[in-house]
């Protein structure tokens, strides 16, 4: 592998149609503004280099990118690449991911709006994120102790699984559909609104108007605190062990739960069963 080390690049294309390349302690930025620094490139590591400039990885087929700052001058900085590892990073720039596939990202601080958009087969572990409408319309992710925090996050997921996570978020999981979350904290308003096959497993759940209009949905000895107004015209099989404030015309199925302060029936069509069975602790 041919190794570049301690250059500085403004032009456009400045490493355009490379292969099998150790870009090292090098510098994107300068006075030429160029675009599109490292595309339609393949095998390459990219190794405590910072950027600055837009577009730098497009269309690349093998890339490790390791200890790097991408700041908010590079947006949109990896698009429509696969076999990608990005580690020990900071993703700064709006759009940081786009339509990539076969994805890991360990060990990041993402501030990136945007990210991850049409995405597959990604795997994110142990990351801080910050980010608006992250993740939306990706497929089969794999999270492992994600700390997010962010509006519209995690919309029109399909087969991911979540684990360990932290999630801070105005309507998230909208529209997912069979996505496993376990172990994790889930805040905001609205989780989970039109859900189909959405499990949640041993999750402590803090939200206003949580999980309505939801189909096959499934809660696994979860937390449900502080949160209102829940499951409303949802279709729902949960066994909850904490009280819960409200529950509100949920459609079908059965809800366990300790304690419920009011239960709202004033739809015809709300049949599931509320069992509320005293015990606490």
């Amino acid at each position: 592998m041919k190794t570049i080390a301690n250059q500085v690049y403004d032009e456009e294309r400045a490493l355009y149609g490379v292969s099998n390349v150790h870009i090292l302690d090098c510098t994107f930025d300068g006075p030429a503004d160029g675009e599109s620094a490292v595309k339609e490139c393949s095998d390459i590591v990219a190794e405590r280099c910072s950027f600055n400039l837009r577009y730098p990885f497009w269309h690349v087929h093998g890339l490790d990118i390791r200890e790097c700052y991408m700041n908010e001058g590079c947006r949109a900085a990896l698009w429509y690449s696969d076999r990608v590892s990005v580690t020990g990073s900071r993703l700064h720039g709006i759009k940081a991911f786009r339509e990539c596939r076969d994805v890991l990202v360990r060990n990041c601080d993402i501030k990136s709006d945007e990210f991850g958009w049409f995405s597959r087969e990604f795997v994110m572990e142990d990351c801080t994120v910050e980010s608006g409408y992250f993740m939306l319309h990706a497929g089969n992710l794999a999270f492992d102790r994600v700390r997010f925090k962010g509006k519209y996050a995690l919309q029109y997921l399909h087969d991911c699984v979540f684990d360990h996570c932290d999630i801070t978020s105005r309507d998230a999981f909208w529209h997912a559909d069979h996505v496993l979350v376990r172990n994790s904290v889930l805040r905001g308003e609205f989780l989970g609104w039109y859900s189909d096959h959405l499990v949640l497993e041993h999750c402590r759940i803090l939200s206003s108007q949580p999980l309505c209009y939801c189909k096959s949905l499934k809660l696994i000895d979860c937390e449900i605190i502080d949160s209102d107004l829940c499951f409303e015209k949802s279709d729902v099989d949960a066994v909850i062990t904490t009280p819960v404030d409200s529950i509100k015309n949920p459609r079908s199925g059965r809800i366990v739960v300790p304690a419920v302060e009011e239960i709202i029936r004033n739809d015809e069509y709300s049949t599931a069963e509320i069992i509320v069975t005293g015990q606490q602790g």
